[in-house]
């Protein structure tokens, strides 16, 4: 049986690479400050969409929602084996909390139709809330299951999902439609096809195309990826962006380490001995 899935995947900065240009004093992410990646968990739910998809067939559908370079992350999930894609940008987004982006995604995901499976990474590294997957479920009216490692059985609606657990793992089974949120236990991403690559790489959003003639060059190649903003969508804007947002930075704080107390060893063998009695007596080793 054939499935219809969709792929939640957002732009993220590389927080391996932090300055002290990253926090603005609104307490938002100064997004120029540091290079963009495709959030990592969501490439691990990608992978579990493209594993059902080799087992069943189907389609698969990947949404972003993020500003036009966001169309990166797309031509990326596109290189790896995604059928579709969708870029969700306006400038009435910006500023999104968890609950505003959630109200835009599960609008996208309503104007694409009939769905089986979404999957979203388990959480955002910009972030780190785990929330915006469980949020869309919630207003998608579909049971979800987090923290999913694998898909043991899938069978018609039915499906068998293992999910870790502090300690362990559990087995929970549902029906679909279902949300599901992956960890990055999961089965590891695999690579970009070289071919899809190079076509992808040509690939354009229509933001990034003023010609008409390019435009309908790109759209009868298959280059052109869809955008989809505001008026697209029929999201009140009230609910969007900073003003649908119910999470508001009261204070941003700049958190400094410093050494209380220094200690020297020097390299004879006296002073490593030195070193060793003093780890032990800390029960650092």
């Amino acid at each position: 049986m054939p499935y219809r899935m969709v792929c939640l995947v957002k732009q993220v900065p590389d927080t391996r690479n932090i300055t002290s240009d990253v926090l603005r004093e609104d307490g938002t992410v100064n997004r120029q400050a540091l290079p963009a990646v495709v959030n990592p968990d969501d490439l691990f739910a990608l992978e579990m969409a493209l594993g059902v998809r080799d087992q069943h067939g189907g389609e698969i559908t990947v949404i972003s929602m993020g500003p036009p370079s966001a169309v990166e992350v797309l031509r990326e999930a596109l290189s790896r084996g995604a059928d579709q894609a969708f870029l969700l940008t306006d400038k009435r987004f910006a500023g999104a909390d968890t609950l505003a982006t959630s109200h835009v995604l599960e609008r996208s995901i309503r104007k694409i139709g009939h769905f089986d499976l979404i999957f979203c990474g388990r959480q955002a590294i910009d972030g780190d809330t785990a929330q915006t997957g469980p949020q869309i479920a919630e207003k998608l009216n579909v049971p979800q299951v987090t923290f999913a490692e694998s898909i043991e059985e899938l069978n018609g609606d039915d499906i068998i999902i293992r999910r870790t657990i502090e300690g362990g793992y559990e087995r929970i089974r549902g029906r679909l439609p279902l949300l599901i949120t992956v960890t990055n236990t999961a089965d590891r991403p695999r690579p970009p096809s070289a071919k899809r690559l190079m076509f992808w790489k040509k690939g354009k959003s229509l933001l990034g195309v003023q010609d008409g003639e390019e435009r309908d060059r790109l759209a009868g190649k298959g280059l052109l990826i869809p955008l989809w903003d505001l008026e697209e969508l029929g999201c009140p804007a009230n609910i969007c962006g900073f003003q649908g947002s119910a999470t508001w930075i009261k204070s941003v704080e700049s958190v400094k380490l410093t050494a209380r107390e220094t200690r020297r060893f020097d390299t004879s063998d006296q002073g490593i001995t030195g070193l060793m009695n003093e780890l032990r007596n800390e029960h650092i080793i």
